[in-house]
């Protein structure tokens, strides 16, 4: 107690409270709305304010940890931090004085400021600006931005019970982990009730996700100074110009180590232990945790990965099982054993797949590939197309009730009424120089012309269109190359030995599509990488007038070309790739110089198989590796530049601004890349029932990977609200219809389903093995004499006659070489297969959204029963401070009138 600079503390704090007892002085820039709140509060009571000196006598200055997450007092908790370092520059001057402003500001509004030297620092360079905001303002703010927050706990017994849940005893995490806090009735908080809430402890009440996203609201919309006659506010205007180099909120200790008194509850310790774990890849998700640490919109992105790597779980296993049909009935596969067979396809010869430098070839070399061919392009094929139909509708409609559930548990249930004004970026009312009144609020807003905005658009969308070209232009390129380079592999691979039925898995068209696959891959990721840069830029020169306007434009120019980019190879080798290569002696050639490539005699589903395969197996194992690595490495690097001083203290404010950054885009990305997996798992499912299976895989992977560099390696994100995944449901539902007619084109025309099914119906002559001699009836037969000068090998054979794929007239047919009856017989089967594939689909589809609800009764219940009691609740409350009020003024007006009988009685012993 005799300590000096302990008394002058608590000197200090007694100045200090005594001014917080004066109305607040408010910016005159910020709303009126937001002014109205920020008014005078009663002084605290004698006993708390007591209670708030004896806990600041009994802390010791010297002694605060490196992990402390306080002010130097040990007591006001450290909500937000910014950083900047001196700039020798011309402009710092400015800078200095863009600063001052701010801060003073901030201290108008009522945020407390502490700054560290940088003589404090690790590095000796960077100073630090501390902010704490006091119970005033957090209470002012959760009013104006619609906090939700406790009056009563729930009567309504949790919805944890699921059949068979003694079995899933594993999965499952402790339940004070699952849930942290016990659920309760809520209602906006109002600070002239404050009564009503169940407030135990000012500092815990609002969790630190809401205590952080309050101060950023403060901090976007707080002035600076007026530049070029115009007023500049925002911190994120002065991150742009350097004046601040970050901004960020504080993690709540090591995520290695629980925090230690009087710390708070290391909430990052017990998600790292829980959650970012890759031994725990079995166990579900903390999801209550994750929304109370980094807010609902965080929260619910891992809500949706989770319910969608669940819901992979069932499409994976039938995938599996249709593999493993394939697998197991390969050698039953009368197709193959023809081609493989010495005497039947030893004995085909099969015309030149290039001009003057391939040879003829016996198609038994091809045995093991079309051995290969029969493990995805079997009867199951057909079943596993139509079940991923229903799988998509049942996947988009299980996960309307699951948000619904979500938007319950989490308060979010009228968020969207709430927040029907959305809040405007602080570049758009930074860049607007025109004023127009809101037709639903009835006040003034800044306002862009679309004059304005026009030019921006047109530049915009001429940008996408040129990406989108260039994809093209390079997927033509990656063609071109496997056409220059096919001559060379057949010079090697079919010489004279493939005449002497020599059998091989690399013929020179699987070997030609896996290195242009891998070729395709680099150059989707070169362009991806270029790409991302330019349609950030172009977004943010559009003036989106929202945050949420902003990711809408830019969700739409990244899937837009991402689409194109991922999805044009597959296109392009399922529909385009072998249906117009012409006939030997009337090939079709690219550019009138390279022949038109040809699918193998199985067909292309091989080949659309070994393109998905690397190019949805490369991006998710690049992913993961660029998501784990580059922020590990970043991280130590900084660190290692930063502790320069070792003596110094290396503070809680200083080991997270060393952290990577994780954006505001952040999520965007997370969401593209699962977007972009959910097509290649539907779009081209019925060529590769392996692909939930590895996307279930990769998810898995995925979960642990975001979650503990987000715990460990990226500084913490401003919390942020949503009440869904936003404009990434319309894009999944557009990719569900969109795959049902592609999953029905592939089976149809990529898939040899329809033709063997054809033959076996109408054209088989054997009733004991119906499909044998299919093989000969697919290939065509050709006159080695009608070949033209240009296109005839350039070695001499003693053949009279060649095979290839198609359903021509022969030789000494009239029409020679035209399509013959079974040709349009083939192709009638697959226009009615697509028709009646796609109407039982969509049938299947429209009944089980019909049948399901959007959201389910128990929850429409409980939605029923919160807002009446809440409504009860209130009325009470509001009753009973009525029913006080009148006692109070009916006491009064009885003291009143003694007062005055006693008067009179007085006046007359006087007289």
């Amino acid at each position: 107690m005799g300590d000096p600079d302990v008394l002058e503390m608590v000197q200090e704090e007694e100045r200090r409270a005594g001014s917080e007892e004066r109305f607040f002085e408010v910016s005159e820039d910020l709303s009126s709305r937001e002014s109205s709140f920020l008014i005078s509060e009663e002084p605290r009571s004698a006993k708390r304010y007591n209670l708030f000196l004896r806990r600041r006598l009994m802390f010791k200055k010297d002694e605060q940890s490196k992990d402390s997450i306080f002010f130097r007092d040990g007591i006001r908790q450290i909500d937000f931090v910014l950083s900047y370092v001196d700039d020798i520059k011309k402009e710092a001057e400015l800078k200095a004085e863009r600063r001052k402003e701010f801060e003073q500001n901030l201290r108008k509004i009522g945020l407390e400021l502490e700054i560290e030297d940088k003589m404090n620092s690790e590095d000796g360079k960077t100073y630090f600006v501390k902010i704490h905001a006091p119970w005033e303002v957090l209470v002012t703010y959760a009013e104006v931005l619609g906090i939700k927050m406790p009056i009563k706990e729930s009567d309504i017994p949790r919805a944890d019970k699921i059949p068979f849940s003694c079995m899933l005893g594993p999965l499952k995490l402790p339940r004070n982990v699952k849930h942290p806090h016990a659920e309760y009735f809520t209602a906006q908080f109002t600070r002239h009730r404050q009564e009503l809430f169940l407030i135990e402890d000012e500092s815990s009440f609002f969790p630190s996700s809401s205590r952080n996203r309050i101060v950023y609201y403060i901090l976007s919309r707080c002035p600076f100074g007026i530049e070029d006659g115009k007023k500049r506010f925002g911190i994120e205007r002065l991150l742009n110009s350097h004046t601040y180099s970050s901004a960020f909120p504080l993690h709540d200790g090591q995520y290695w180590k629980p925090s230690e008194p009087p710390n708070p509850v290391n909430e990052r310790y017990t998600l790292c232990q829980n959650w970012a774990r890759f031994s725990y890849f079995y166990k579900e998700q903390p999801f209550n945790l994750i929304r109370d640490y980094y807010g609902e919109k965080v929260g619910i992105y891992f809500v949706f990965l989770g319910f969608y790597t669940e819901m992979l779980f069932f499409a994976a296993i039938v995938g599996l099982a249709c593999f493993i049909y394939g697998l197991l009935s390969m050698h039953d596969n009368s197709s193959s054993t023809e081609i493989c067979d010495p005497e039947i396809g030893g004995q085909i010869i099969m015309c030149p797949l290039c001009d003057v430098m391939c040879d003829y070839w016996r198609l038994n070399s091809t045995c093991l590939a079309s051995k290969f061919s029969h493990l995805f392009d079997n009867e199951s094929t057909v079943f596993f197309a139509i079940f991923m139909g229903i799988w998509v509708t049942l996947f988009l409609e299980f996960w309307k009730q699951r948000q619904a559930r979500l938007e319950y548990e989490w308060d979010l249930v009228d968020f969207e009424e709430e927040q029907q004004q959305l809040q405007l970026r602080p570049e758009f009312e930074a860049m607007c120089t025109h004023r127009k009144i809101n037709a639903v609020t009835k006040e003034m807003e800044p306002y862009l012309p679309l004059c304005s905005r026009i030019p921006w658009y047109f530049l915009s969308g001429a940008t996408v269109t040129l990406w989108m070209s260039l994809v093209i232009a390079c997927m033509v390129a990656v063609i071109v190359y496997r056409l220059s380079v096919f001559a060379t592999f057949a010079s090697f691979m079919e010489s004279e030995a493939s005449l002497k039925h020599v059998r091989s898995f690399l013929t020179p068209q699987i070997t030609t599509s896996l290195t242009g696959s891998c070729l395709n891959f680099i150059v989707i990721l070169i362009l991806n990488f270029f790409y991302e840069r330019i349609s950030a830029w172009i977004t943010k020169m559009e003036i989106p007038r929202t945050h949420q306007e902003y990711e809408s434009s830019l969700t739409l120019k990244m899937f837009l070309f991402q689409f194109v980019n991922f999805y044009s190879s597959c296109f392009y080798v399922a529909f385009f790739k072998g249906k117009f290569v012409g006939y030997p002696g009337k090939y079709t050639y690219l550019f009138n110089v390279w022949r038109s490539e040809e699918c193998d005699p199985g067909g292309c589903l091989v080949e659309l198989t070994t393109q998905l395969t690397i190019i949805m197996t490369g991006k998710q194992v690049f992913g993961n590796i660029k998501e784990a690595i580059y922020p590990f490495v970043l991280n130590w690097w900084r660190r290692r530049k930063a502790r320069t001083n070792s003596e110094k203290l290396y503070s809680r404010w200083e080991q997270d601004h060393d952290l990577e950054t994780f954006g505001s885009l952040g999520l965007f990305y997370e969401y593209l890349e699962t977007v972009i997996q959910f097509g290649f798992v539907t779009l081209f499912v019925a060529s590769f029932p392996l692909a939930p299976l590895l996307a279930l895989l990769n998810n898995i992977i995925e979960i642990r990977v975001d979650a503990w560099k987000l715990t460990t390696q990226y500084r913490r994100p401003v919390a942020a609200k949503a009440h869904s995944i936003g404009v990434w449901q319309d894009i999944l539902y557009g990719m569900a219809v969109l795959s049902v007619a592609t999953n029905a084109f592939i089976v149809a025309f990529t898939s040899d389903m329809i033709p063997r099914l054809v033959y076996y119906y109408a054209y088989s002559k054997n009733a004991i093995q119906p499909m044998r001699g299919y093989v000969n009836n697919s290939l065509s037969i050709f006159l080695i004499a009608d070949f033209p000068n240009h296109t005839v090998p350039s070695e001499k054979r003693d053949f009279t006659t060649c095979r290839y794929r198609d359903y021509r007239n022969p030789p000494d047919h009239e029409d020679k070489y035209f399509h013959s009856m079974q040709y349009w017989h083939v192709l009638a089967a697959k226009m009615t297969f697509i028709i009646i594939m796609e109407h039982v689909v969509f049938l299947m589809k429209f009944l089980l959204a019909w049948m399901i609800p959007d959201v389910p009764k128990d929850v429409v219940e409980r939605i029923k029963r919160e807002k009446l009691m809440t409504v009860k609740i209130l009325h009470d409350f509001e009753l009973n401070k009525l029913k006080e009020n009148l006692r109070m003024n009916s006491s009064d007006f009885a003291k009143h009138l003694i007062i005055q009988e006693n008067k009179v009685h007085l006046a007359k012993s006087a007289t």
